[in-house]
């Protein structure tokens, strides 16, 4: 398997990364009994490692998450780093053994290990399920609207984890600005739509919203616009509609 050329060359393999590169398919195969060859090992295979295996090579390389000089806006002490990194011996215990040493590494390797194996079964069992999800929905958009740019969810599932990079690999243009039933953020770590409801529908709720908007059966929309509702589908998507031209 050529790993560099298919997993992001910008972030450093560390000692963590190279044993993935060599075992980590072997794992994800024994630990759901699947075929090497099947295609859903691969996409798990690349999947566990930018959702787990990649931050743990950056902060042993010593790669900032951000590309910015600016300090950060809260201290985040709960990765998996910091929740190791609190089991190893503190400086005021007075037993500061090697068996204890040994102890602590041996807690260490269990919660690592559990950790992984939790993030095999998720991106397994929901993750990639809901992948298949979004790629029907997303082949569908123009049975939704002419425009392409608004997909129907045919069923609840976490979206968001795939829309931008399934965008990518379908090759949508334009991007999907609307999901019925929300707005799509500007990225996946971001809370900013890329098109928000129209501002004069924010923060009404019920027959106001349906009065300013032209549209029945309107619910509300949130004050920031990335979301809003109606009774109906019908309603919905003349919501998504209007809004895409406003």
């Amino acid at each position: 398997m050529i790993f560099g050329s298919i997993i992001n060359n910008d972030t450093k393999l560390s000692s963590v990364g190279l044993v993935y590169k060599h075992y980590g398919l072997e794992l994800i195969v024994k630990e759901l009994q699947l075929d090497q060859k099947h295609p859903d090992a691969h996409q798990l295979f690349l999947a566990v490692y930018k959702n787990f295996i990649e931050a743990v090579d950056a902060i042993d390389n010593g790669i900032n998450q951000y590309d910015t000089d600016q300090p950060p806006r809260y201290v985040n002490n709960t990765s998996l780093a910091h929740r190791i990194g609190r089991l190893n011996l503190d400086w005021i215990e007075p037993d500061q053994a090697s068996s204890k040493e040994d102890e602590a590494f041996h807690r260490a390797m269990e919660l690592a290990g559990s950790e992984f194996l939790e993030c095999v079964r998720f991106h397994a069992k929901s993750w990639l399920p809901a992948r298949s999800i979004v790629m029907e929905c997303l082949a569908q958009r123009h049975v939704v609207d002419s425009s392409g740019e608004i997909m129907k969810l045919s069923k609840q599932c976490p979206w968001k984890l795939h829309i931008f990079a399934l965008e990518e690999e379908m090759t949508i243009d334009p991007p999907i600005k609307y999901v019925l039933y929300q707005a799509v953020s500007v990225s996946p770590d971001r809370f900013e739509s890329r098109k928000a409801l129209p501002f004069s529908w924010r923060g009404l709720e019920k027959e106001k919203l349906s009065e300013e908007s032209s549209i029945p059966g309107c619910v509300f929309v949130h004050m920031s616009g990335f979301i809003g509702a109606n009774r109906t589908y019908e309603g919905a998507l003349a919501m998504a509609r209007a809004s895409l031209i406003a």
